[in-house]
């Protein structure tokens, strides 16, 4: 098996990566090839280190000691002293307390007076630094943080302070529960108006802009006053950079030309909007933008430069992009490690790994060290190749440089090994960036997840999302995406509905993620497991989720699909109790189920509902009829057609098969 995260004895000339040729010297490691999933590697990488003891690796895999395993000859290794040594962390005061409190929370969560009464009987006195750690060990399980937030706020002779008001509008503002961050806010200005921060509202902007909200971001602005805090240069320069970032740079620009008056244009302005219409692949635009910012009296950085290098290098227009450097270079703003970065990465992506080992080679020989994001680049493009062996000799290299490669850098290597299906191999490396002290992340461990489902070993996929808890990290909604859709390909129903509950009632659910209601409530019913999926919607309207239309038609038409009419037409009576009006194919499709089974009385009482809901919104009741019926045709014919068009793409196939 492969073993890795070593040194090679000898270092490796670059002149041999270039020249694709292997090591003169047999002492030099090698590992063999494979492919990699599509991986991207971002503009800036961290590596993340906790404390957390044990082995990833499978449990039922031997492992043969340093000594007798003559799989180490030829390599350094580090030594398990080194290994621990690594993981060793400071004192921390909050670490138990944090556990022990987020282990109370994730078990009474659903019930507030035994959460609460749990929480008296714990021991864990609530001091300042308590809080914060504890929403931040949360999540994005936004719930569990609100009920220990509220709970610490009556505590005797504590009061929460500036940092924990900014993480619990951060948690929410992740909730999309902006109301309740008004709320958070007003509730600050009455206890503790001193804590009102420009940060504050910031953090709120970067929530409503991630939203693409920006109307309720700019609105901040005006509102900022009303709490005694008056908008400054920052905080207009944090909104630009807000909006630029999550694809809002027309809004941004437009801002930003009405603003000049009240904030005055400063460098920073001006980069991000070059930087949004980069990203957005308008360069002639992008131009613009530095032309303003040289009549403005702002000479470009190196920040600027590198903004406008990657948006050629995004379109495809490396002439332009290599013309740049030289003019960078002239103007005596010298390139960075970014700067080659930027181009390496997009040479990569055009499969020009020569050109990108090229541009390496001259990087150095212009005295500009590579990075840590530089080295995780190539190995990207070398595994998305088909060379790993490229990759791992890089990570050699790059581990001689002196180097500490993060969990970005591994993954393109676990990538690799998942496309090929060598779940051993994963679990392998992933013990070993372990022990160099590099530790697994939330992507990392979903990779992993995949992998076992995807192999069938659910058993594994459980052990991996138990390490998640064990090793201090929380789940997020991807993991929990991840897991679900695992357990549903290898049918076990049930543990994906205690999973869905689960992460439903950390508050994880909202409305992009109904394509998975739909995935379990449909896998549900076909699995004759009717009141599992009572349970799971149930689940859903107690914890107070968003539900609009298309979440009540995909529980409605699930049902009448599955022959459960009379339940299907109880729940659209729910659905209209609760404001919402179902949809015109809905309608005509229950009518039609209820005329089959001649239940006059559930008609009845739908159709006046459905009747007085449209005259309270001006809707013609007979064209709301006939659109139900057309759509219910059109949807029938369109079903009808696919199946055709797949039989004779199944007859053609069959027929071109007997004739080769």
């Amino acid at each position: 098996m492969r073993r890795i995260i070593f040194v090679a004895r000898y270092k490796i000339p670059i002149s041999q990566f270039q020249s694709g040729q292997p090591p003169s010297n047999p002492n030099h490691c090698f590992f063999s090839s494979g492919t990699v999933d599509n991986a991207s590697v971002n503009g800036t990488l961290t590596g993340i280190q906790r404390s957390s003891e044990g082995s990833f690796g499978s449990a039922s895999k031997t492992s043969l000691s340093p000594e007798t395993d003559t799989r180490w000859s030829g390599l350094i290794r580090l030594d398990d002293k080194s290994a621990r040594a690594s993981r060793e962390q400071p004192y921390d005061e909050f670490s138990g307390d944090v556990e022990k409190v987020y282990r109370i929370l994730r078990k009474f969560h659903t019930r507030v007076p035994k959460l609460e009464l749990a929480l008296q009987q714990s021991g864990v006195v609530v001091r300042s630094g308590l809080t914060e750690r504890v929403l931040n060990r949360c999540g994005d399980a936004g719930n569990l943080g609100y009920r220990f937030y509220a709970w610490a706020s009556k505590q005797p002779g504590y009061s929460h302070n500036h940092d924990v008001y900014k993480a619990m509008i951060k948690s929410l503002g992740k909730m999309r529960q902006f109301g309740a961050v008004w709320a958070l806010i007003e509730e600050m200005r009455r206890e503790n108006p001193q804590l009102i921060t420009p940060q504050v509202f910031v953090v709120l902007i970067r929530r409503f802009a991630s939203s693409r909200m920006v109307k309720k971001a700019v609105e901040v602005l005006d509102e900022m006053p009303k709490y005694g805090c008056e908008p400054d240069e920052y905080v207009f320069g944090c909104l630009l950079d807000a909006l630029c970032k999550n694809g809002s740079i027309k809004e941004a620009a437009s801002l930003f030309e009405d603003m000049r008056v009240r904030f005055p244009p400063t460098i920073k302005h001006f980069t991000s909007l070059l930087y949004g219409w980069c990203k957005e692949g308008k360069l002639m635009e992008a131009k613009f933008v530095l032309v303003q910012m040289k009549n403005a009296g702002f000479d470009p950085d190196i920040v600027v430069y590198n903004n406008l290098l990657n948006g050629y290098a995004q379109a495809g227009k490396m002439v332009d992009a290599f013309d740049l450097l030289q003019e960078m270079r002239r103007k005596g703003c010298d390139p960075n490690a970014t700067s080659f970065t930027i181009l390496i990465q997009a040479l990569c992506g055009q499969e020009k790994m020569d050109t990108a080992m090229q541009v390496f080679s001259d990087m150095e020989k212009h005295g500009c060290e590579a990075d840590v994001v530089t080295y995780t680049t190539l190995i990207s493009g070398f595994c998305k190749r088909g060379k790993t062996q490229k990759g791992y000799e890089l990570l050699d290299h790059m581990i001689q440089k002196g180097h500490v490669p993060n969990q970005t850098t591994y993954l393109h290597i676990l990538n690799a090994h998942e496309k090929k299906d060598e779940l051993e191999e994963c679990l392998e490396l992933v013990n070993e960036m372990q022990k160099a002290g590099c530790y697994p992340d939330l992507i990392i461990y979903n990779t992993i997840i995949r992998l076992a489902f995807k192999l069938g070993e659910i058993k594994e996929g459980i052990r991996v999302w138990n390490e998640i808890e064990a090793s201090g990290l929380s789940p997020r909604l991807d993991n929990y995406v991840n897991m679900i859709h695992g357990l549903i390909d290898q049918e076990c129903l049930v543990e994906a509905s205690e999973y869905f509950k689960e992460m439903v009632e950390r508050g994880l659910f909202s409305t992009p993620q109904y394509g998975l209601l739909k995935d379990i409530l449909n896998s549900l019913l076909r699995g004759d497991k009717v009141e599992l999926s009572k349970d799971v919607w149930s689940c859903v309207i107690n914890k107070g989720c968003e539900l609009n239309v298309y979440a009540w038609t995909i529980w409605i038409h699930a049902l009448f699909t599955k022959g459960h009419v009379k339940d299907a037409c109880s729940y659209c009576l729910d659905m209209m109790d609760a404001g919402v009006m179902p949809q015109p194919d809905t309608f005509a499709k229950l009518m039609k189920g209820l005329r089959k089974l001649y239940n006059r009385q559930i008609a009845v009482e739908i159709t006046e509902k459905v009747r007085q809901m449209a005259a309270e919104r001006k809707i013609s009741f007979k064209m709301y009829k006939r659109r139900g019926e057309r759509d219910l045709k059109e949807k029938v014919k369109a079903k009808k057609d696919g199946r055709k068009r797949r039989a004779r793409r199944r007859q053609w196939g069959s027929s071109k098969a007997g004739l080769i």
